[in-house]
């Protein structure tokens, strides 16, 4: 079936998206925007064609010109029930025709055009063709800011789905864990994900002992044992907008060290937000989270950035990493989660889904950041 947004949203919602995005397109000094399904298409028309094929389907956004969504004429009666649909013109076409000779009419002939990541190949080599004096920027190099403020309502939505990940945390841990393979973990978090309303699961990591030191290890068939710590991170997204939450629980007492190493990575999450601020630059996030760990003497086990940003994907900019000096605007949302990784031993990492606030940030997940004991 088509997807769609939210009901939250309406046609004059996706009418200002569009608008604001043609706007920064020339503010950016392209020609227009060239949208092809993904992310990108729902959240600027709350579109979601059943697959994206090797039929065209290809929104048109240039400044001073209404909005064109190019589609099959086969799923244009889909396309026409979108939620954005009355703030666009459909321009549809059949199978036979060149789509590629009804776009052209809608583009500068010699214009350079923002387009989405996730457009195929043989679409971009197609418009190539038809204009061959076009150029082309990816969206990610040209407008990366593009859907990182959220709105009111937009915000409400992230905060509920990250309350729901609260919820499949509050049962897990009340989970046994031990004698059980990470693989069975993995499988009841995406239940329970999905039991308080995720309608699609991206990951349930589960690194138990040695695996907790790969960041990314998600599950494997290791029997989980009493003494192990275990990294659970794990979201998807529930009414078309993400979560993502990591907690580091410990199968039964920890030792010292695995005590001081999870109070180090805690230490340094809070410090992450606490310098989330409008007009702080990015990467003093990672800045501020790195430095408790460096100072801790574990700097070299910090293998990856502080923080990434989330929206109607679970993975987006802004990112918080040094080099990074974009500054942080009221509406942002983005994880701070720092970590430790000793390889062939242990991993601790702790992360919330952070917005910016007009005078600080405020976490959207709020379980326990102390080490959880679990059996």
């Amino acid at each position: 079936m088509s997807g769609s947004a939210p009901a939250q949203f309406t046609a004059d919602d996706y009418r200002a998206r569009m608008e604001r995005a043609a706007r920064s397109a020339a503010d950016a000094g392209l020609a227009g925007l060239l949208v092809a399904p993904g992310p990108d298409l729902v959240w600027l028309t709350g579109y979601a064609p059943t697959a994206a094929t090797e039929r065209l389907t290809l929104l048109v956004l240039a400044p001073g010109r209404d909005p064109v969504l190019v589609v099959p004429t086969l799923e244009a009666p889909d396309a026409e029930k979108a939620a954005g649909a009355p703030a666009l013109t459909l321009r549809d076409w059949t199978d036979g025709t060149d789509p590629y000779t009804v776009t052209r009419t809608l583009l500068a002939p010699d214009g350079r055009f923002g387009i989405s990541d996730n457009a195929w190949a043989m679409h971009l080599l197609g418009l190539q063709k038809t204009l061959p004096d076009t150029s082309y920027a990816s969206l990610t190099d040209a407008l990366p800011m593009l859907r990182a403020v959220k709105d009111a309502a937009e915000l409400e939505l992230l905060a509920a789905a990250g309350a729901a990940a609260d919820a499949a945390f509050e049962e897990i841990r009340k989970a046994t864990f031990a004698g059980r393979r990470e693989t069975d973990l993995g499988r009841d978090l995406a239940g329970l994900l999905r039991r308080f309303g995720h309608a699609q699961v991206d990951f349930t990591i589960v690194g138990s002992g040695p695996n907790g030191a790969n960041p990314h290890h998600e599950v494997g068939d290791r029997v989980i044992r009493r003494g192990d710590m275990v990294v659970l991170d794990f979201g998807g997204l529930k009414d078309g907008y993400g979560s993502d939450t990591t907690r580091t629980v410990h199968v039964g007492e920890p030792t010292d060290e695995e005590r001081r190493v999870h109070d180090i990575v805690r230490a340094a999450q809070e410090a992450g937000f606490r310098a989330v601020r409008p007009g702080a630059a990015c990467q003093e996030v990672d800045r501020a989270a790195r430095a408790v760990i460096e100072d801790a003497g574990y700097g070299e086990y910090f293998i990856h950035r502080t923080g990434h940003g989330i929206g109607v994907t679970t993975h987006e900019p802004p990112y918080m990493i040094e080099g990074e000096e974009r500054t942080l605007v009221p509406g942002m949302c983005f994880s701070v989660e720092p970590g430790i990784y000793l390889p062939g031993r242990f991993g601790v990492r702790i992360e919330d889904i952070v917005t910016v606030t007009e005078d600080g940030g405020r976490r959207l997940n709020d379980t326990t950041r102390e080490m959880v004991i679990v059996e």
